[in-house]
């Protein structure tokens, strides 16, 4: 459907406005945090500095263990990426390419808890988590999280296109199931297998509900814990520091989002979702 030629020079106004209705939160913060704490009380609406400063960032950096909390994240964010990037390829490929008696069924009801929400599955978590005298550890926060039905939704998407005569004609060849993993199914789905990874490893690094449950030590927190616990403490009072550490929080899966976006784009719609 072709839109008119008169509407176009609008229609792109009104994208453009919207553009710049996601994009002003990330450019407040990172204004908010190269201002001083006088120049933002004095000019709330402005994004620009009038002197750029970086002692938010050096009060941040002696008030908190903020390397540690940032290795944190980046520890818990890598390690449940790496996981979950596993398993949900292995069930991939069981699902599509092994014929066992009620596949459809357990693909159906695993498919399914997507639509759970978290908090049924919070409590018997957080049980099993201090029983196992996990609480207030990066373990803790990781265990619960080391398959994920999502994954394995899109990988099984991903290897659907995949010819199966491809892998029968390698399995005649007497191939065992890992080489016709690492040889020709990873390298036809490394795309979805990128975006997916980028997927996980933004969503456990922008993780707060199941992280504040478990971490109770400030060496111990992630980013978004710390940025609370500021926030809670003392925005009312130096917001501008509480700003220092929104930006930390977002520069990593901010670059890897812009860096690997056709990947995760081409996914999701190659996955049947628009």
């Amino acid at each position: 459907m072709k839109i008119n030629k008169r509407w176009e020079i609008p229609w792109h106004i009104i994208f453009f406005i919207f553009i710049l209705v996601l994009l002003y939160p990330i450019f407040y913060a990172l204004g908010f945090s190269l201002k001083s704490l006088q120049d933002a009380y004095n000019s709330p609406l402005s994004i620009i500095p009038k002197n750029i400063t970086f002692e938010n960032f050096n009060q941040l950096f002696t008030s908190l263990p903020a390397l540690k909390i940032t290795w944190n994240t980046f520890v818990i964010a890598s390690v449940v990426t790496i996981f979950k990037i596993i398993t949900s390829f292995l069930a991939a490929y069981a699902f599509v390419y092994f014929i066992f008696k009620g596949k459809n069924v357990i693909y159906f009801f695993l498919i399914s808890t997507i639509f759970l929400p978290f908090t049924i599955t919070m409590i018997p978590n957080y049980l099993i988590i201090s029983s196992l005298g996990l609480a207030d550890s990066v373990w803790g926060v990781i265990l619960p999280q080391l398959a994920d039905a999502m994954g394995i939704f899109l990988l099984t998407q991903a290897m659907r296109s995949i010819p199966v005569s491809l892998i029968e004609v390698a399995r005649l060849d007497n191939m065992e199931h890992w080489r016709i993993m690492k040889d020709i199914v990873l390298p036809l789905v490394r795309p979805a297998v990128t975006s997916t990874s980028i997927w996980f490893f933004i969503m456990a690094w922008n993780e707060y509900v199941w992280p504040v449950l478990i971490l109770k030590t400030v060496d111990n927190y992630t980013l978004p814990l710390a940025l609370q616990m500021y926030i809670s403490s003392e925005g009312g009072t130096n917001f501008t520091v509480a700003m220092a550490v929104s930006v930390i929080t977002m520069i990593i899966p901010l670059t890897l989002y812009l860096t690997f976006q056709k990947y995760i784009i081409g996914t999701f719609v190659s996955s049947g979702i628009k």
